[in-house]
């Protein structure tokens, strides 16, 4: 009986020695050599760690957020999922890996039967037994053509690829997570702003009014003061409703409420964020969890091609036991009862009315549509960074502008408040350096949300978010074996 496994196992070995996987070949990179260049990019620096080795409690310096990005990773329904679908791609791998090896099972059974009179044909009603104990391999089909390798290889690139899914949503989370804390510290900037000019758009409406009540403004001025009360309640109301959903949309990404002993917050005025250098668009092919993740599935298909290949070639199973069959359980293992049995079986494909053909040609054009999806991932990763780049420059100079703006304003508020108290200007002046004072500071808050934004997303693009530390991995480099 092992003599007989044994010859089983190392015909096995002998016969699955070919595959017919086309050699894989990566497709060439769309993409430049050179991030663009122009008035809107800033010259581009030397990286000495790329983004994505930069851990994100180096690149967000608030606290407030970096316990958030924390809860996050560790109660977000996403990320969990994703996890999750690693751990069932494993277990799919795991499962075809096995059929490239027999499976070997013990049996054993027995049974006895009391038969009456009339349906014996010796006459006499009798008890009858039968026990039996085997051990063998059923239907082990042997891979000479390589198809069951084939679709463990195929199963394993697509298991891989559910990691870099894995990372690819964390990255993403932790942009969303900073992106949507950054939104809520906006609006309520906007809303503390719209609350001090609510309270001096009233003061200058209850000067108006004794004014009016004097004579000395007119009906027209007290309805200019009005419009400019009702006009700033508008966006009182309006912040108090976006700063309540911003919460509630940060609560959502946490998978729990916010933390009870959150810090307070920095200021959008601080340095909320740490500067990244691009490096060079072919990182990207490396860095990039997404563009990982398509190339595994690109792998994927291109082993399917090989077991679509082999299924035109003869397959060859084998069933084969060993065992021992006795009357009497006493007597199971008892000389002369042992069984043996040996049943190959091939199966050769003559006419399936091109269904082999028709499978083949539908795994090649699989092939190209992942190849045309990895060229596509690795062209919008060029576009991210470079639109992020672009991004950079202008909104430093948008910024400085905006700032500009904003100290012009407030010296025409102050001009035109004097010249209107002291009853040199009328009202609708000063209520108009009012106007453009508050308009002017919200446009800067919002410059800035735009520009801490596209930061975290320039971030996120270039692959950064995957690691907690910056120094976890220089330890992992250090730790490498040198080829």
């Amino acid at each position: 009986m092992s003599k007989s496994l044994l010859s089983l196992a190392v015909a096995t070995l002998v016969l699955s020695g070919c595959s017919l996987i086309p050699d894989y070949q990566q497709p060439a990179a769309p993409m430049a050599a050179q991030w663009p260049q122009g008035a809107a990019y800033s010259p581009h620096e030397t990286a000495e760690i790329a983004a994505a080795e930069q851990g994100w409690r180096q690149f967000f310096h608030d606290p407030a957020l970096q316990q958030l990005i924390e809860t996050a990773l560790l109660n977000n329904r996403d990320l969990r999922v994703a996890a999750l679908n690693i751990e069932a791609y494993r277990a799919q791998y795991r499962i075809q890996r096995a059929e490239l090896l027999p499976a070997v099972s013990a049996d054993g059974s027995g049974s006895r039967q009391r038969l009456p009179t009339d349906v014996v044909q010796t006459g006499s009603a009798g008890v009858s037994g039968q026990y039996s104990a085997t051990l063998g391999v059923s239907a082990y089909e042997l891979d000479l053509f390589g198809r069951v390798r084939s679709l463990s290889q195929q199963a394993l690139e697509i298991y891989l690829s559910s990691e870099e899914a894995r990372r690819s949503t964390q990255i993403s989370l932790v942009a969303s997570v900073a992106n949507a804390y950054l939104t809520w510290q906006a609006d309520q900037a906007l809303l503390q702003l719209t609350q001090d000019t609510l309270k001096a758009f009233e003061e200058s409406y209850q000067l108006t009014v004794r004014s009016s009540e004097v004579g000395v403004a007119s009906a027209l001025d007290l309805s200019q003061s009005r419009t400019s009360v009702e006009g700033a309640r508008v966006r009182l109301a309006q912040y108090q409703r976006l700063v309540a959903q911003d919460r509630n949309g940060l609560a959502l990404l946490l998978g729990t409420g916010l933390p009870v002993d959150l810090p307070s917050g920095q200021s959008l005025d601080a340095d909320l964020l740490s500067e990244v250098p691009a490096g060079l668009p072919s990182d990207l092919l490396q860095r990039r969890p997404d563009i990982l993740e398509a190339e595994h599935l690109l792998r994927a298909a291109n082993a399917n091609i090989g077991a679509a290949r082999a299924a035109f070639f003869p397959s060859i199973s084998l069933t084969a036991n060993a065992g021992s069959i006795s009357p009497d359980l006493s007597g199971l293992f008892n000389g002369g009862s042992g069984t043996w049995l040996f049943q190959p079986q091939i199966n050769l494909p003559i006419f399936n009315a091109g269904s082999l053909r028709a499978s083949l040609d539908y795994s090649k054009i699989q092939k190209d549509i992942s190849v045309a999806q990895y060229e596509q991932t690795i062209q919008t990763a060029f576009q991210e960074v470079s639109d992020g780049l672009a991004a950079r420059q202008t909104y430093n100079q948008q910024l400085q502008a905006q700032r500009d703006l904003v100290e012009a304003n407030q010296d025409y508020y102050r001009l035109a408040e004097r010249r209107y108290r002291i009853g040199v200007d009328s009202n609708l002046t000063f209520l108009d350096a009012q106007r453009s004072l508050f308009s002017a500071q919200q446009a800067l808050i919002t410059d800035r949300l735009a520009q801490l934004t596209s930061e975290v997303n320039l971030y996120k693009a270039l692959g950064g978010g995957w690691l907690e530390r910056t120094d976890q991995a220089a330890g992992t480099a250090a730790a490498a074996p040198q080829g």
